[in-house]
């Protein structure tokens, strides 16, 4: 079973940055393909952005150029680094995994992920 534990989120000015963290059991840490989405109050969960193959970067429209993810495989841990903060980046933030699947175009769904963490709550104030 792998366990996935967000952490680093909290209130921030617009402008701002935050980055949160995925820290994620399992021996085989380098073969997940991982994620992060986000859920705002009142709407569905959406893609942000997603590391497949250890190398491969996608972001939703909303947020590139401005977010970053990146993966510490040593660690077994996800980052995702929020800039330029804009107060419709609040949401829940959860990060998600996925192994022995061939992703491919799946990974904006959420579907494509097998492993979900619990969330953690960003708010940006204007």
């Amino acid at each position: 079973q792998v366990r996935l534990v967000e952490s680093g989120g909290g209130l921030v000015q617009a402008g701002g940055s935050l980055r949160l963290s995925c820290a994620t059991s399992g021996r085989t840490f380098s073969a997940y393909d991982m994620a992060w989405f986000r859920q705002a109050p009142g709407k569905e969960r959406e893609f942000v952005a997603a590391i497949i193959g250890n190398v491969r970067e996608y972001y939703s429209d909303s947020v590139k150029g401005r977010f970053t993810i990146s993966r510490d495989n040593a660690n077994n841990m996800m980052y995702l680094q929020m800039n330029s903060l804009k107060p419709e980046d609040t949401a829940v933030y959860s990060c998600a995994a996925t192994t022995g699947y061939r992703i491919g175009l799946d990974y904006p769904r959420e579907s494509a992920y097998a492993y979900w963490g619990q969330g953690t709550q960003v708010t940006v104030s204007s």
